[in-house]
Formats: structure tokens, sequence, C-alpha cells
């Protein structure tokens, strides 16, 4: 358990690092020529570039694999017109994961792989979905980290891929970054030090709206919803927190499209034109369920606000505590009301990059094994997760077909 010293002291933003120690190069091999590895003006999503920083002159990307080259392409080329060419001046472009796997010689295969590509194209025992099976046959022992949620297949599929790639690679990390923020290792570090039993999780993801233009995320078939796309961070740390959920227990309701209150007056879209009414998504999305400790939870997200921020929060109750760790996004704060004390302490830790915090824990992982419990979702625990998210789905369909009836 991370220590509070080590919490306000230990820096995660890029900026204030220790350059690069020495070393021996680490080849790396991203699959996807993304907004996920190499960024985007919409949002801080940028592996490439924190691999960079972590790495220095050491990363060596070896190869680029995606089914439109030409994005690989304009990638790289922007990527050698800047201060890091050494990395990437000999990455090769292949279009798919078995032409790459042909290419492969021991002196490059690759110390890590990591996969930025959509999830309806992995996480699955099925052909041509396959990449996590791919990858552990044909380079077993390597290190391989995947963005959320880890596929869209169903979730049998998916517990399947995990229980085959279970101790074939290693280590094994996917990105649900918010629990790698100061705040939610403060969290977890006052329910340990003082043997807390949680009683309840409550989480609230609000989102506005007005900017959210691509319109595959308002497609139910495309994304699967807002709470397996989006809301899938708040499930992982209501998990994270609270604990296993009994999924047999989930109960949920949902404002759907064709009802009242459901009108987006700053929808950037025309979603009669462009969303078939069965694929729309819910506007809000509300479910309770049981933990196995026997603690309640319960998640709300809601498609209303206008603006750019999104309005956040989660409370974590034990007997004599309130644990409100509140905008997750953009400046995490964690509030504490302690026993004998009404007051709330604030804990709030400036320049926090939990993106640089996962990256820099994967590649320690990656060089040095004793240091895989720095990694703080395995595949097997994000399977779990995007189970529960299913969970929340299934039953709010329920109650929809129930009410048309």
């Amino acid at each position: 358990m991370t220590t509070d010293s080590e919490l306000a002291t230990k820096p995660t933003a890029m900026d204030q690092q220790a350059p690069p120690a020495p070393g021996p190069d680490v080849r790396v091999v991203f699959v996807g020529a993304g907004q996920i590895n190499f960024g985007s003006p919409e949002g801080p999503w940028n592996h490439s570039f924190r691999l960079e920083h972590k790495l220095g002159p050491r990363l060596k990307v070896i190869a680029l694999i995606d089914p439109v080259t030409e994005n690989a392409e304009n990638v790289l080329k922007k990527k050698r017109e800047s201060f890091v060419l050494s990395a990437y001046k000999d990455t090769a472009i292949f279009k798919d994961v078995p032409s790459y796997l042909a290419s492969v010689t021991p002196e490059t295969r690759p110390h890590v792989v990591w996969i930025g590509s959509p999830p309806a194209f992995r996480g699955s025992m099925h052909a041509g979905r396959d990449v996590e099976r791919v990858l552990a046959d044909s380079l077993p022992g390597i290190g391989l980290f995947l963005e959320k949620p880890v596929t869209t297949s169903s979730v049998e599929d998916v517990m399947q891929v995990s229980r085959y790639i279970e101790g074939k690679m290693s280590p094994l990390s996917v990105g649900y970054m918010l629990r790698y923020l100061k705040v939610s290792q403060k969290l977890k570090q006052i329910i340990a030090e003082n043997k807390l039993q949680v009683m309840a999780v409550n989480c609230r993801f609000v989102i506005a709206y007005e900017r959210l233009t691509k319109q595959w995320w308002w497609n139910k078939e495309q994304s699967l919803g807002p709470v397996i796309e989006q809301a899938t961070h708040f499930c992982d740390l209501a998990r994270y927190f609270g604990g296993e959920v009994e999924l047999d227990s989930v109960v949920a309701h949902s404002l759907e499209h064709f009802e009242a209150p459901s009108k987006l007056s700053k929808l950037a879209f025309n979603e009669d034109e462009t969303i078939p009414a069965e694929q729309r998504v819910p506007r809000v999305s509300s479910a309770t369920w049981k933990y196995t400790s026997g603690a309640v939870g319960s998640l709300m997200h809601v498609i209303a606000l206008h603006g750019r921020d999104f309005f956040t929060e989660i409370d974590v109750f034990a007997d004599g505590y309130s644990l409100r760790l509140v905008d997750a996004y953009n400046a995490p704060t964690l509030y504490v009301r302690r026993p004998g004390d009404d007051h709330e302490e604030v804990y709030k830790y400036a320049d926090d990059d939990p993106f640089f915090s996962e990256v820099s824990s994967m590649i320690d992982a990656v060089e040095d094994p004793s240091k895989s419990d720095e990694i703080l979702c395995s595949f097997d625990d994000a399977a779990h997760t995007y189970a529960f998210t299913w969970a929340i789905r299934r039953a709010c369909e329920t109650q929809v077909d129930r009410r048309r009836r």
C-alpha cells in the first residue's frame, strides 16, 4: 500500500520526472494508430507521448499495426520530424497482427505490445478478434497493455480469453487509469489502514454532451451504450473500492430516448436522421446492487449537461467515515470525514497524471517482474468490470421491455 508521504511527494506529471535512467532498449509494438496511442486535441489520451517521456532514448518502436496504413504513415511522419526520431526511425508498418508476426526475429522480439485498437477487434476467441490469443501463442511471456473496455464481445467470450492467456503473458495491464489517481490511492489507503468495512458506494457520472459529436457513441450497436463505453470507469472504481459485485442482484432503470424527459436541446446532429431508433442510447441509466460482502452500491449515468465539464462524484461510506471523491477527470479531490470530527479533510494533489502512472507502472513491471504489483488492473479484473457493466445494461433493458408490454 502506498504511504501518505509517497502520495504527496511522488511526481506523476511528465514534466516533473527525473531524466530516464540509462539501460538497454525497450522494444514496443503499437496496435492502432489512433487517438488513444498517439493523441488528440479532444483529451489527454496519448500513450506514445508518455512512453517517450518514461523511456527517453531507450524507447524503440519496432512496429505500428493498423489496417489503415495511411494513418500509420502520417503518425510516423510527425514522430520522425520531432525530437523522438530515434524511437521511430526504424518502425515498420503492418496492416494486421499476422503479417507483423511473420516478420519477428529474435532481435526484434518485443518486450511489450501496446493495444489501442477499438474493442470490437479484440477480447474474443473468434478469429479476427483474438489478438490476445494470437499473441499469447506466438510471443509467450511478453508484456501486454490494452485499453478499456477489453472487448465488445460477449461476457462469456472475454472470460474465456482471460482464462486462456493467464500465465502465458506477463505483465498484463488494462487502462482503467482512474485507479492510478492519487486520490483513489488515498481512499484505498484510508480503508486499509483503518480496517474499514465498506457499507455503501454511490457513483454519479453526468456528462456534458453538446461537444460529443461522434455519432458512433450515440449508437448502442457500435458503442454498446454509455454504461459499457463510458461509465465503465466508475463501475470499475465501484469494484475497486467496494469489492466484488453480485451480478444477479443488479436492478436498473433507464430514461429512454422516446420518453418525454429525454429531449436534448444541444445535440450536435439530427438523431432522427442518423441513429436508428432501436439503437439510440438511454439518457439516464440508474442501477443498484449488492456486493458479495453485503454492502450496497449504486450508479447513475446521465446525459444532461451543456458546456464542457462533466460532473462526477463517488461516495464511499463505512462506520464513522465518509470518503467523497469529486471531479475525477478535471481536478480530482478527496473529502474525508472521520470519527470525532464533523469537518471534512481535503486531499488534492497537483499535476497528477494517472495516464503516466499507468504507463510507468507497466514499463517498471516489464523490466522488473517483482514490480508487477504496481499494475492496478489485470485483464481478469477488467473482464469482471465488463461483466458488471453488461449486467447493468441488461437490467435496464429488462425494465424497458416490461414497461412496453
